[in-house]
């Protein structure tokens, strides 16, 4: 007998969201289904008018007809299988991770940095006291910086891979249900450390390894190949197959790849600042209304302009969050947002940034193919000089746009602290110019935007990797090396936690399915 379901599309307004069981029957009562099984399948809020209102997607199902969906990913016993390494702990090594489990392969993560719960006392003393550990920061350590970066969902990269299977998978370990059908998931700051172990413990109960400071420092090479790598403490590891997972700012990696030989490419990526308003300002602009009210999320912003051929957007918007050091190495600034599960902050801020190109990087074209890493790089130095102690050089919104030092600053949630300087000094001239003019234009957009309340933080250039790697684009192996798969936002194939994971996925289905890799150990 087929199935008997029928999906619809209704709209509620924020009281009838609310109340979950009246929005069901109220599906019920459409299909004809009086007794089925609602399934919902996306839920967005559309706040374009003066009085926003829900859109929900959903299957209702005849009674007996559900079948509930399986877990993310079938996990096995590979205590005894063949080892596969991989690099980074991040999004896109722990779901290449769970995918080998799955395809049958003993995966051994070696990551730089400190599990969870050690790594936030490194984060405390970064925050209280200044001190940048380069092997456990808001970038590096168990969770990579998708453990600190707010933990939005949303990606464009549908193509790519089952997204599916990598939100349920996150269900599985502990996150919302609702990520699986909200258009913008969001699991929180809060919640994401709790997950990270969860998914640890996944693997290791399956007989994958994961071992943190274990940062890799050196490969040995043999024929095209990498035969063992070796790492920070000394210990040398034979190799059958490498996921290089290392994330956008495993600058050390880099320079190991280019003094090895191995062929890496200069990347663009986008350079610029975090903005941050008070969060009742930004409801009021874009409910169009004095006070949100409980049954409206913190408002949210998009925007995007052109400058002079320029792209200038915004990044990594966080409603009801915080402004973080991201710095992962001392004498330099780096600025980035996340925000609780809540989002119940007292501020929104985001990144407001300039695409830059080669163009931009000749100054450093002695560096070769690292030459945009050292040019995002003078700016973080520049940033830590002319401020100094991690502190971050800040800006009122109007007093850029005016071109003066502000005398005084707001209340700013970055916790380091903030102090008046001329941005630009720390932007790219090329970069400065261009987000004054789309600031001014969001300005005739967004009435009140332009503020003497929000204060504008420098910088913010981790927006993606300044290097990548290249592999082949059938078995995703570097064209050089025969078993290493480069992965990931560090790689230069991904931009945020959905679309890492969904690579490392690929490259784990890659590793198995074409039978890439001679197991020469093991």
């Amino acid at each position: 007998m087929p199935l008997v379901s029928k999906t619809l599309q209704l709209q509620f307004s924020p009281t009838e969201n609310a109340d979950v069981e009246w929005v069901n029957r109220r599906f019920r009562e459409a299909s004809g289904l009086a007794n089925g099984i609602v399934v919902w399948r996306k839920r967005s809020l559309d706040a374009r008018g003066r009085n926003p209102y829900y859109i929900v997607s959903a299957e209702v199902f005849a009674p007996g007809e559900f079948t509930a969906s399986g877990p993310g990913f079938v996990l096995r016993d590979v205590h005894n299988a063949k080892p596969v390494h991989v690099v980074g702990a991040g999004p896109a090594g722990l779901f290449a991770a769970l995918k080998l489990i799955e395809l049958g392969y003993k995966p051994i993560v070696l990551e730089r940095g400190k599990a969870v719960k050690e790594r936030r006392r490194d984060l405390a003393a970064l925050n209280k006291e200044h001190k940048v550990d380069p092997d456990s920061n808001y970038c590096f350590g168990e969770g990579g910086a998708g453990t600190y970066s707010d933990g939005k969902l949303y990606t464009r990269s549908h193509k790519r891979g089952d997204i599916a299977s990598i939100l349920r998978s996150l269900v599985d370990h502990g996150a919302d249900e609702n990520i699986m059908w909200e258009a913008h998931p969001h699991i929180g700051t809060n919640k994401l450390p709790g997950i990270i172990e969860k998914i640890r413990q996944s693997i290791l109960d399956c007989g994958g390894e994961v071992r943190f400071n274990s940062a890799v420092v050196d490969f040995q090479l043999k024929n095209d190949r990498i035969d063992a790598v070796q790492l920070k403490d000394g210990a040398k590891l034979p190799v059958n197959a490498l996921i290089l997972a290392t994330g956008h700012s495993a600058r050390d990696v880099f320079e190991l790849l280019l003094r090895k030989n191995i062929s890496i490419e200069a990347k663009p990526f986008a350079l610029g600042v975090r903005i941050e308003h008070p969060q009742e300002l930004i409801d009021s602009i874009q409910y169009k209304c004095p006070t949100r009210g409980d049954l409206l999320p913190a408002a949210s912003y998009s925007l995007v302009e052109q400058v002079q051929g320029r792209g200038v957007f915004s990044f990594c918007m966080c409603p009801g969050g915080i402004i973080a050091p991201a710095a992962t190495a001392p004498g330099e600034v780096v600025v980035n947002g996340w925000s609780p599960s809540k989002r119940n902050g007292k501020f929104a801020n985001s990144g407001f940034v300039v695409a830059v190109d080669d163009k931009d990087f000749q100054p450093f074209a002695n560096k070769g193919a690292l030459r945009a890493m050292h040019y995002q790089a003078q700016w973080e130095q520049k940033a830590f000089e002319t401020a100094g102690n991690l502190t971050a050089p800040a800006q009122r919104l109007t007093d850029f746009m005016e071109g003066k030092v502000s005398s005084s600053l707001p209340a700013c949630s970055y916790i380091p602290g903030i102090q008046g300087r001329d941005l630009r000094e720390v932007l790219h001239h090329e970069v400065a110019f261009r987000i004054k003019d789309a600031l001014a234009g969001t300005g005739q957009k967004y009435r009140g935007f332009i503020t003497n309340e929000a204060v504008l933080v420098g910088v913010e250039s981790r927006t993606s990797s300044p290097v990548r790697i290249p592999r082949d684009a059938k078995t995703l192996c570097h064209p050089q090396i025969s078993n290493l798969l480069p992965c990931g936002e560090g790689a230069g194939y991904a931009g945020g936690i959905v679309s890492a994971a969904m690579d490392g996925v690929r490259c784990a289905l890659a590793l198995a399915e074409g039978e890439l890799i001679k197991f020469a150990h093991g």
